[in-house]
């Protein structure tokens, strides 16, 4: 250590000496580790509301005595999560239906097929939601080790080259620059590994989020088409 700390060898040294191209791999890994932290942060804190407020609506869901008790609680509290927006499209719909909207092309099928439609197409907006961030991290995770083996190439290519223009071909004139050019590999793990992680997790919570999403939504459809109200 202290014979590379005389020879000014290690990372800022290798950035000093690396040229256009091996700053460029830098700046990509750099931006790459920034979006993908910079997702992992908000896409957990979103998460973290996302269940707690969907905890809350769905308490007051199912304690409602009606459907004419939620829409009137829709009404005071704006929709803040994917089930109370979720309920809100349906009994919209379904009040849209019951005013006179039988008569349109939408309605078409009845009200059974209508709401269907509707909740289809709210969980695919939901599901499209969902998926914001993950290509980014996808990416990180994929390419960023790439990236880091490129530079790592391109370190070791510019550093012989400058052994060979001066002459000193010998071990230790050659593992220093060699050791300082392994880096950007390792520097493109470092950003891939997190990014994987996110993203699995981000997936899995996707899938269990949905899956909650469509088994409400299929109570949904029965409670609107019913009419329900809680036994008295």
């Amino acid at each position: 250590m202290e014979q590379v700390a005389a020879n000014g060898l290690g990372f800022a040294h290798f950035i000093v000496n690396t040229d256009g191209i091996g700053h460029l791999v830098l700046v990509i890994l750099l931006a790459l580790s920034l979006a993908s932290w910079y997702l992992i942060a908000t896409r957990t804190l979103a998460f973290t509301q996302a269940k707690r407020r969907a905890a809350e609506f769905l308490e007051k869901f199912w304690n409602a005595q009606s459907l004419t008790e939620v829409e009137t609680l829709l009404k005071t509290q704006a929709p803040d999560n994917a089930f109370a927006e979720l309920t809100r499209q349906t009994l919209q719909a379904k009040r849209e239906l019951d005013a006179g909207g039988a008569q349109k092309l939408t309605a078409a099928g009845g009200l059974d097929e209508y709401l269907t439609r509707v909740l289809r197409n709210g969980l695919d907006l939901e599901a499209a939601r969902s998926e914001f961030g993950l290509t980014i991290l996808a990416t990180a995770g994929s390419a960023a080790p790439y990236v880091g083996l490129f530079g790592t190439v391109w370190g070791i290519y510019h550093a012989l080259v400058q052994i060979g223009m001066s002459g000193q071909g010998t071990l230790d004139k050659v593992a220093g620059p060699v050791g300082e050019a392994l880096i950007m590999t390792a520097l493109g793990l470092a950003v891939a590994i997190p990014a994987v992680f996110a993203y699995n997790a981000f997936s899995r919570r996707n899938r269990m989020w949905l899956a909650r999403l469509d088994a409400f939504a299929h109570d949904l459809l029965t409670l609107a088409t019913l009419g329900a109200h809680a036994p008295r």
